[in-house]
C-alpha cells in the first residue's frame, strides 16, 4: 500500500533487560534463540500449572480446544507439523484426528515433558526448521510467531516445509483486542521464582498487515479469533461466568467479530503447482 511505513500493522512491547541477581541466568527480550531458550526453559516448571488436566474447566483448556479444532479443520487424516509445540498440550489433542503429528520447539526443558506424554518432538528453530521440503500437509504455529523477531523468515520456513496445496495455520497477537488493551493497562505475570513476561521479545500485528508477512505463493484463505470477549483469564474460574464465556467465545471465534480476538490465525494456503 502507497504511503504506509515498512513496519506499519505492527506494534511492539518494549525491551526491558532483566539481571536476577547472582548465579541466576540473565533473561532478556531481545527475540534472539539464546534468550527465548532461556525463558522457556524457565516457564516450564510452572507452564502446565492451570494448563490441562491441572485446570481441565479453565481458560487455557478454552483457548487449547479452540485452536486444535480450527486445526482439525484442514488437518484429519494428514501430516500435521506444530511450530513451537512447548509441552505438547496441544499436539496431543491434535495427534487424535491427524495421520502424522510432529513438534519442534527450541525450549529442551518443554521437549522434556512432551516427550513424557509420547510426542514425535525434536529441537529445533523457527526459523531453521530440522524437515526437508515439502515435509507436511498442515504447518500450524501457535503464540509463538509474534516472540520471534525474524516473523517474514519463520513463515516462509513454515511454508518451505508445507506441501503445495498444503495449510498454514499461523497465530498472531492482536492489538484489536481486549486482551492487548489488559496487556498494557494490568500488572506482568510472572512465569517463574526469577523471570516475568517482560523478559521476552513479544510484538503484535494488525490483522490487516499480516497479508504483507506472506511468503510468495501463500494465500489468506480463512482466519478464526480466539479470546474475543474474554477480559480476563481469572474470570473462567467462576463457575457461571466460564460457561458463559466458553459459549459466547465458541459463538463468536469464527463470526465477523473474530477480528478482535486476542489471538488471531490466519489460515494461509501454498498455491499448489501449476
Amino acid at each position: 500500500m502507497r504511503g504506509f511505513p515498512r513496519n506499519a500493522g505492527l506494534m511492539q512491547e518494549p525491551r526491558r533487560d532483566y539481571a536476577p541477581g547472582a548465579n541466576k541466568t540473565v533473561v532478556d527480550a531481545s527475540g534472539s534463540q539464546k534468550s527465548n531458550r532461556a525463558y522457556y526453559d524457565a516457564f516450564s516448571e510452572r507452564y502446565e500449572a492451570h494448563r490441562g488436566s491441572n485446570d481441565p474447566h479453565g481458560y487455557h483448556q478454552l483457548i487449547d480446544e479452540l485452536e486444535s479444532d480450527f486445526v482439525g479443520r484442514y488437518a484429519v487424516e494428514r501430516d500435521v507439523l506444530e511450530v513451537g509445540c512447548g509441552t505438547g498440550l496441544l499436539l496431543e489433542r491434535i495427534q487424535r484426528f491427524a495421520r502424522s503429528a510432529k513438534g519442534v520447539d527450541l525450549s529442551p526443558r518443554m521437549l522434556e515433558k512432551a516427550r513424557q506424554r509420547g510426542l514425535d518432538v525434536q529441537e529445533g528453530s523457527a526459523t531453521e526448521l530440522p524437515f526437508a521440503d515439502e515435509s507436511f500437509d498442515v504447518t500450524c504455529s501457535f503464540k509463538v510467531l509474534s516472540h520471534v523477531p525474524e516473523v517474514n523468515r519463520a513463515l516462509c520456513e513454515m511454508a518451505r516445509v508445507t506441501r503445495p496445496g498444503g495449510m498454514i495455520l499461523a497465530e498472531f497477537y492482536n492489538p484489536l483486542s481486549l486482551r492487548w488493551l489488559v496487556k498494557r493497562m494490568g500488572p506482568t505475570g510472572r512465569i517463574s521464582e526469577d523471570s516475568d513476561e517482560s523478559q521476552v521479545y513479544t510484538r503484535y500485528h494488525f490483522p490487516f498487515a499480516v497479508r504483507r508477512l506472506l511468503p510468495l505463493g501463500c494465500e489468506i484463505v480463512g482466519s478464526r479469533g480466539v479470546r474475543v470477549l474474554l477480559p480476563a483469564a481469572g474470570l473462567m474460574r467462576r463457575r457461571t461466568l466460564g460457561r458463559a464465556f466458553w459459549t459466547l467465545e465458541r459463538a463468536l471465534c469464527d463470526s465477523p467479530l473474530r477480528v478482535f480476538g486476542g489471538f488471531w490465525i490466519a489460515a494461509i494456503r501454498k498455491r499448489a503447482l501449476a
